[in-house]
């Protein structure tokens, strides 16, 4: 009897613990710590475009959590140069960076197929390989090798050729040809004749303003018009074979994130996501305004000449031949995304380009 009296009462126990244990788990949510971080930004304020990716990141983060996960962002320059965030958070100085990462090809190549390399994967391609095919997997599994974690940032979508004081008419008048260029545009144009130079997003106006540069390209019309290339660089070209889809990114210090919960770790996964969506979608909006005031102010549009396009093609790919020769990292990486690549490019013709020829025909 005592027996059978212990065992009822143990169970009502149990059930009760249950019962406990349920509504006791919203309050375990609620209890999360409070988390600061910080972001450098390889960019300047002004570029509300893509500095602003690393704020829309900040502000969801924020609002996930209750506010109880805060991400401060600094413009490059604040923290340290444009330049320096891989460093930083590699050695931990900041949580995160949010930057391009061909910036750093000269630390490796591999580096560039996380971000664009010329004649590459266009933006919607760059993210089906990154979340549906294999380029986050092993684009982490590089990155790894620098204490670093990565997540989609954003993307500009196809950018423009820049800012030219002269016509380039053909390939010949690339000879000598001192050119801002980011990433690995300038590999693929100096047997070309190019003088690569690889300066930061704030430091062109006065390069190309004083004659340092004799052309210089950044993203596309409306970051263009914020920074004035326009009043001093009067051929505006397209397109950037070089920046088909450029994908910027946010890294993050190994140890910061594994010292995060898994719930922090959701957040900051959807945070991400969303920034990297809203990034273009800022870009595809107000790139055509933007283009149209470049037109009406006297900017002239001129497409790349047959004869530079091809010329660079070659180069590229000759490049990327010569660098599986000699880098594993790349090399493993590389065959991955070419042979993406390629898939897409099959699709892409019969839809895509196709639709899109079409309509953009049409007087609408």
């Amino acid at each position: 009897m005592e027996r059978r009296s212990f065992v009822r009462s143990a169970a009502q126990l149990g059930g009760l613990a249950g019962v406990l244990a349920a509504g006791a788990a919203p309050s375990i949510v609620h209890a999360q710590a409070n988390v600061r971080w910080r972001i450098a930004s390889s960019f300047p304020k002004s570029l509300d475009t893509i500095f602003g990716a690393a704020e829309v990141f900040s502000k969801k983060l924020g609002e996930m959590s209750g506010g109880k996960f805060q991400v401060s962002v600094h413009a490059a320059g604040e923290l340290m140069p444009a330049f320096g965030v891989v460093d930083a958070v590699q050695n931990g100085t900041v949580e995160g960076a949010h930057t391009a990462p061909y910036y750093f090809f000269g630390k490796n190549e591999t580096f560039a197929l996380g971000c664009a390399i010329p004649f590459g994967l266009n933006s919607r391609q760059m993210t089906a390989w990154m979340y549906e095919g294999d380029g986050l997997k092993l684009m982490r599994e590089f990155y790894a090798k620098y204490g670093i974690v990565s997540f989609p940032g954003g993307n500009t979508g196809s950018q423009m050729g820049g800012w030219f004081r002269k016509q380039i008419k053909s390939l010949a008048d690339l000879k000598g040809l001192k050119f801002r260029i980011g990433g690995f545009g300038g590999k693929v144009l100096e047997p070309l004749g190019v003088v690569a130079q690889n300066i930061p997003g704030g430091d062109i106006y006065p390069a190309l303003e004083k004659g340092t540069i004799d052309a210089a390209e950044w993203i596309g019309p409306y970051d263009d018009l914020k920074l004035g290339f326009n009043k001093v660089a009067g051929n505006y070209y397209y397109p950037g074979f070089w920046e088909g889809g450029p994908q910027l990114d946010f890294f993050f210090n190994q140890k910061a994130y594994d010292a995060l919960t898994p719930d922090y770790k959701s957040m900051v996964e959807a945070a991400a996501s969303h920034a990297h969506v809203e990034m273009q979608a800022r870009y595809d909006a107000r790139n055509p305004v933007a283009l149209k005031q470049l037109v009406g102010g006297g900017a002239k549009l001129h497409q790349f000449p047959a004869d530079v396009m091809n010329a660079a093609f070659k180069s590229a790919m000759d490049l990327y031949a010569d660098i599986s020769g000699k880098n594993p990292d790349w090399k493993k990486v590389y065959e991955n995304y070419s042979k993406f690549r390629a898939e897409q490019n099959v699709w892409f013709r019969f839809t895509e380009a196709t639709f899109d020829r079409f309509m953009q025909s049409q007087k609408l």
